[in-house]
């Protein structure tokens, strides 16, 4: 049985862990679970750390559970926020959790016929019965109030670093998540929780009330990654769009293979360890690689083929690699033709658009080109002159006639058109 704490340690994995720990996962199979909320129906990168620790953990021989927070949810989680968050419906929570538990398929194994297969679960199964009486009862007598009080998340809602201040349903929430703990002690013989460091103060609760509920001697554990930043110490996984997304819906295999592609040499040394599986040696190697030539980017090269490749396909991360070329490289009007719209839409974000009425097409391209609403040359004389040298291309094809009309038989998708000046220059236009 691989050392589990000792794997985490060395990818800068771990932020926090309870005595003993380490120790009790040495023993054998130890089962633990991570929580994560079903606000939408796809993961981001920014739950991947977490998703990673259940992965390394039934590598090394142990049984990972994930619990779908429907029940906490509904209500929100003061840790780490400034606001309470908008409660869902339970028709919205189990579709939400569908779509979470095929993308965490690609990460664990549900279905082998092993004693560490992973398993999914729903505290709204467990709580949705649970009256306030028997919860008063059962859970929120064996933790005082002072005890809750000294939880930093509850400490910093307070203190008046939120505007609204901490509701009630928010205060219960380490009561909730702690109870999850217990209910998967008792039916699921759970003994470690995982999660994110703002989570350590919930997780220890659900340790205090096993212990107060149990008995001195019920062995529980928590142990904790470290939130992930960036280099420059900002928040890891948004950019100017947003979330990048697990669901190719939301972001597209194209667009989520450049996100790993492009950061900085400082942050692919620390995420190539903390969101893939490759081992130490081959880590090391590909970071002595990478300082001899960084201008290669060796390692952001790898980095973004492995967590495409685990995320979406080998496929997806072929057709990621082609449209890079597409701007970047030489490639055809096949590789064009390949995109589909939303993809194309993100190769050519940053080029010059244009937008023009269908009615015009059938003129020919130096008349098309050089109009004011998609004006790619600024003359008819440029065009020609340019064309003429082979400077100019449609589609990935180069121009042979810069009087040659542009049909409806020319748009890529049924409705764009690139256009290419010189090597770097590309112009996308949509046809309306």
């Amino acid at each position: 049985m691989k050392n589990f704490v000792e794997e985490l340690k060395w990818r800068g994995m771990l932020a926090q862990v309870m005595p003993g720990t380490e120790e009790f996962l040495m023993k054998g199979m130890t089962t633990a679970y991570l929580g994560t909320d079903p606000t939408a129906d796809s993961l981001h990168i920014g739950h991947l750390c977490g998703i990673m620790m259940l992965r390394h953990l039934q590598r090394c021989g142990h049984k990972p559970i994930i619990l779908v927070g429907g029940a906490t949810g509904m209500i929100g989680d003061p840790s780490g926020k400034s606001q309470e968050r908008n409660l869902l419906d339970t028709d919205t929570l189990y579709h939400n959790q569908e779509c979470i538990k095929k993308q965490v398929a690609k990460f664990l194994d549900f279905e082998a016929d092993e004693p560490n297969k992973a398993e999914l679960v729903n505290n709204y199964d467990w709580m949705k019965d649970f009256s306030f009486l028997d919860f008063a009862r059962e859970v929120g007598k064996h933790i005082t109030v002072n005890y809750m009080m000294a939880k930093d998340s509850v400490q910093q809602r307070l203190n008046g670093t939120a505007r609204d201040g901490l509701s009630f349903t928010e205060f219960t929430y380490q009561l909730l998540q702690g109870y999850d703990f217990l209910h998967l002690y008792k039916t699921k013989n759970v003994r470690l929780q995982l999660g994110g460091n703002d989570q350590w103060g919930n997780m220890t609760t659900g340790t205090e009330l096993i212990r107060r509920k149990l008995g001195q001697e019920a062995e529980a554990f928590a142990l904790t990654c470290p939130l992930i930043t960036k280099a420059d110490g900002k928040k890891f996984g948004k950019t100017e769009s947003g979330n990048v997304w697990l669901d190719r819906n939301r972001t597209t295999p194209y667009a989520f293979y450049q996100f790993w592609l492009n950061v900085s040499d400082a942050d692919a040394e620390r995420y190539i360890k903390i969101f893939t599986s490759l081992d130490e040696p081959t880590i090391n190697a590909l970071v002595d690689e990478h300082k001899q030539d960084a201008g290669r980017r060796v390692l952001q090269r790898r980095l973004a083929e492995e967590v495409t490749v685990m995320v979406h396909s080998r496929e997806d991360l072929d057709m990621a690699i082609e449209a890079s070329n597409i701007l970047f490289g030489k490639s055809t009007k096949e590789s064009l033709l390949k995109l589909d719209e939303q993809t194309l839409l993100d190769v050519f974000e940053g080029v010059p658009h244009f937008t023009i009425d269908k009615a015009l097409l059938g003129l020919p391209a130096v008349e098309l080109f050089t109009r004011d609403d998609a004006k790619v040359f600024a003359s008819k004389g440029e065009m020609r002159k340019l064309v003429q040298g082979g400077g100019v291309s449609l589609n990935k094809e180069k121009l042979a006639a810069f009087d040659r009309p542009v049909s409806a038989e020319d748009l890529i998708n049924g409705k764009y058109l690139l256009v290419q000046r010189g090597k770097k220059n590309y112009f996308l236009i949509t046809v309306k």
